[in-house]
């Protein structure tokens, strides 16, 4: 159980769309070359203000929820962390904070999934563009946000596992997606002088590796568990 935590923790934090997603979104911007910098700012920025969040959350939940023997199975139990600090308004705070998140989450995650598509077919993609030069791009946006929309909404549906289960599965997809990313901004052909340097490197294969084995010993386990094995 802690294992499977652990993925989605990973899965949700460095997500696999995000890849994608940033580099799209980048490229859409028709920036300069002497830009650079600051878009690189902005997403190491972005990921150390998430990383910051992400631990904040897990502090939180750990000295209430947890310290008090509790169990999050909705998410009005999650909502209990706030209980101390903000009291009554707890459950109003943490449900403002969700609806961001999934509105963020329903327009990215199309979008993402949009830009892939069409990239890798040579589809015209861009939100700037108009519906009659891109049909495809909004074509698959549409979809994918209806079908979330329509599986969300199936009455009786328990979504908490099903959140947990889909960042256990980006938790997965990360390293085939990561170690493509990392040869692809060390290619020289392609990066050019902006390739990746010694640093960034270690940085970006000691992350690979550290996914690497975090999901080989939860697919290790789950493999031994489904062979009747006592790996306690």
């Amino acid at each position: 159980a802690v294992l499977l935590l652990m993925v989605a923790l990973v899965g949700t934090t460095i997500t696999p769309y995000m890849q994608f997603y940033l580099q799209s979104a980048v490229a859409e911007k028709g920036i300069d070359e002497e830009e650079l910098r600051l878009e690189q700012a902005d997403a190491v920025g972005g990921a150390i203000w998430t990383n910051v969040i992400a631990v904040f959350i897990v502090v939180a939940t750990a000295t209430t929820i947890h310290a008090a023997g509790g169990r999050i199975d909705t998410a009005a139990d999650a909502a209990l962390a706030l209980g101390p600090v903000a009291g009554d308004l707890s459950t109003g705070l943490f449900a403002v904070g969700l609806f961001g998140a999934s509105v963020l989450a329903a327009t990215i995650m199309p979008i993402s999934t949009a830009f892939v598509i069409c990239e890798a077919f040579g589809w015209e993609s861009g939100v700037d563009k108009r519906f009659e030069d891109a049909r495809p791009f909004f074509g698959i946006y549409t979809f994918v946000l209806g079908l979330g929309a329509l599986v969300v909404l199936m009455p009786g549906l328990d979504l908490l596992p099903m959140i947990i289960a889909s960042q256990n599965l980006q938790g997965l997809l990360l390293p085939i997606v990561l170690i493509f990313m990392v040869l692809l901004v060390n290619d020289e052909r392609i990066m050019g002088r902006h390739r990746n340097g010694r640093v960034a490197n270690i940085l970006a294969w000691g992350a690979v590796g550290l996914v690497i084995v975090l999901d080989a010993v939860l697919l290790g386990v789950s493999a031994l568990g489904i062979f009747g094995v006592n790996v306690g």
